[in-house]
């Protein structure tokens, strides 16, 4: 059976681990080439890139650019045009997250998670546009999170950034609508990946809780499943909208959170 993504090359960020390697898996068990791209153990990223090559029997390649600093990012859609001639799907999932009171934010906090978490989005986006309107073809899909659509006290820096994500995307698919691109948000509520694990201390300490009652009175209050969504479940949204089913979905935000923003 023909997979429907050989011969397309995708590049996720923040794919080393979590969400970002469960998109990875997906698009290359449909046959993409991929790009991953983040942090870690280096024997553990290079088991990984093998494995992905294995699942696609396509390429695998690894980026272990800095998305906060804009050479780096050019370096890097710069390293994925050489190899492939272009990125046809883009994933924007990096990012990072700090609580604090609004007059307690770390300034520098402040500009790192903007930095990740948004403008990465914007230079990777204008950068693999214009191959994609070359092939008059394309999927730009950015993690956006619940906190995209509302917001959750402590959290300024990552909620502005992701309300930010939400409108820059409906932007580039009014832009984008004639040349056969998508541009839409997948917004998971809480997922068990390292990002909400390490946030447990801080918050923990923000609202003077035990790590139970973060659990269960914080991360799922709002989800009235009661479960936290998969990276799988996530992927496998992502997998859709690379498909021609999806070819009229743009410029939409698409909830994975369990009825949180139902509420």
């Amino acid at each position: 059976m023909s997979k429907s993504l050989a011969g397309k090359t995708a590049l996720i960020t923040g794919s080393t681990s979590g969400i970002g390697l469960a998109y990875a898996k997906a698009l290359a068990g449909e046959g993409a080439n991929v790009v991953i791209n983040g942090f870690g153990d280096a024997d553990g990223i290079e088991t990984e890139r093998l494995g992905l090559e294995a699942l696609s029997g396509a390429k695998a390649l690894y980026s272990g650019h800095d998305l906060t600093k804009v050479d780096q990012i050019e370096t890097m859609m710069q390293e994925a045009a050489d190899a492939f001639g272009g990125v046809d799907i883009l994933i924007n999932n990096a990012g990072m997250q700090h609580v604090a009171p609004v007059e307690e934010f770390p300034l520098d906090k402040w500009d790192l998670i903007i930095a990740l978490n948004l403008n990465a989005a914007f230079h990777t986006t204008r950068l693999a546009i214009p191959y994609m309107k070359e092939k008059k073809w394309g999927r730009i899909i950015q993690t956006a999170s619940a906190h995209s659509l509302v917001a959750s006290p402590f959290k300024s820096a990552y909620v502005t950034a992701k309300h930010g994500l939400n409108g820059f995307t409906k932007t580039v698919a009014l832009e984008v609508a004639t040349f056969g691109i998508t541009a839409n948000c997948i917004s998971p509520g809480y997922v068990w990946t390292p990002l909400v694990e390490n946030q447990i201390p801080d918050t923990m300490k923000a609202r003077n809780m035990t790590r139970e009652q973060v659990m269960n009175d914080v991360l799922l209050a709002g989800q009235p499943t009661k479960q936290f969504v998969t990276a799988e479940q996530v992927a496998a949204t992502a997998l859709y909208l690379c498909s021609d089913a999806a070819a009229q979905i743009t410029g939409a935000n698409l909830s994975i959170d369990g009825g949180w923003t139902a509420q």
